[in-house]
């Protein structure tokens, strides 16, 4: 797997110009400004950028916002990275802010497409760029998109899970669905993805359906209750395909409670610490990896040229199915990761050894080939 873009020669040269940062805990604001080169920034105008949350997935504090600020210090350009946490006021009160304070240019990870779709059309509505980062907003005219293809992503999982099951040599394995929020299009393209996978297989006869059900918000603690609930009510789930990694976790904790864990193949997303671990451990069959350092990039291209008052192009576009108009966008590929292919995860430098292969997880690392 290919190493991202931003090169330590990047980072070295960004810091000799002598930016600085500032920042609190996951979920506070980052800004930063540089000294050296502050008419240039002043020129180029400020971005502003409003993650989701730090709940449903710990790739947004971990990896989103880290990838973001090494992009805009390497440009040299002011920024501004706050942090919604899962309340659509805030997500608001965020953006007015953030333009009210100069924000040429907003990317937003939306809560749900109504909420940014508000943002967006008084974003453009005083000349502000806009740019959707990883979800699109339904209906909200964005200038760019950039995310990873993300029916590809529910296609692997779906082939994951059908590995597994097949690996486990089950027949007729009642299958359990465990999807992401119903207000995410994300969601909905990765239950497009793996049910064009399963679909066929429930159809034939080969699986049969079980409970289908979306968390609401990812909330991780209800999912471990619907979870809980399927369980009681289908005792013979033999497969779970669940959204990402933390739904995954979720179901794993219920089935461990029964003795289940390491039976019952379960799928996630995203290549987390706990997911990686998960699949070490052999409770997990699978993630889907997405490169967000690359995802960072491209959208910190397409933003940092904005704020200069360039018009960049994009690689491609993707149909907003409620206004039909083609949004501009940067899709990345993703890649399943299976216990034999883990170590690609860490050599791409996205979790570390230090982190993945803690107490019990050191041997199950050696063993893996996690150098």
């Amino acid at each position: 797997m290919r190493k991202g873009i931003l090169s330590l020669t990047a980072t070295a040269a960004a810091l000799a110009l002598g930016l600085t940062a500032c920042g609190g805990e996951s979920g506070q604001t980052t800004t930063s400004t540089s000294s050296a080169s502050a008419t240039q920034a002043a020129k180029a105008g400020k971005i502003g950028v409003i993650l989701p949350d730090s709940k449903s997935s710990a790739r947004w504090e971990t990896a989103d916002r880290k990838y973001l600020e090494e992009a805009f210090k390497a440009a040299g350009v002011q920024y501004d990275i706050q942090n919604a946490q899962n309340d659509k006021t805030a997500f608001q009160t965020i953006a007015d802010q953030m333009i009210t304070n100069g924000a040429t240019v907003l990317m937003i990870v939306n809560l749900d497409s109504g909420t940014g779709k508000t943002v967006i059309e008084k974003a453009k509505s005083q000349g502000v760029a806009t740019i959707d980062y990883d979800r699109l907003t339904l209906g909200g005219g964005a200038a760019y998109y950039v995310s990873f293809d993300n029916t590809k992503v529910g296609t692997l999982q779906g082939e994951g899970l059908s590995k597994c099951l097949a690996d486990k040599k089950v027949e007729k394995p009642i299958v359990a669905y465990l999807n992401g929020s119903p207000t995410d299009n994300n969601a909905t393209l990765f239950k497009n993805g793996y049910d064009g996978v399963l679909k066929p297989k429930f159809d034939s006869g080969e699986y049969v359906k079980g409970p289908d059900q979306a968390v609401p918000d990812w909330d991780n603690t209800q999912a471990g209750t619907i979870f809980e609930q399927m369980l009681t009510e289908q005792p013979k789930i033999a497969g779970v395909l669940a959204a990402n990694d933390g739904l995954g976790n979720a179901a794993i904790t219920v089935l461990k409670k029964n003795n289940l864990n390491g039976k019952v193949p379960v799928t996630g997303q995203d290549a987390t610490v706990q997911g990686l671990q998960n699949i070490l451990a052999g409770d997990q069959c699978m993630t889907v990896y997405k490169a967000v350092k690359k995802e960072a990039e491209a959208a910190a291209k397409l933003a940092v040229a904005l704020a200069k008052g360039e018009k960049p192009t994009a690689g491609g576009s993707v149909k907003d199915p409620e206004t039909g108009q083609d949004v501009p966008s940067e899709l990345l590929e993703p890649q399943a990761i299976y216990l034999e292919n883990v170590k690609d995860v860490v050599a791409d430098g996205y979790v570390t050894k230090e982190d993945l292969c803690t107490g019990d997880f050191a041997a199950k690392c050696t063993e893996a080939g996690i150098q």
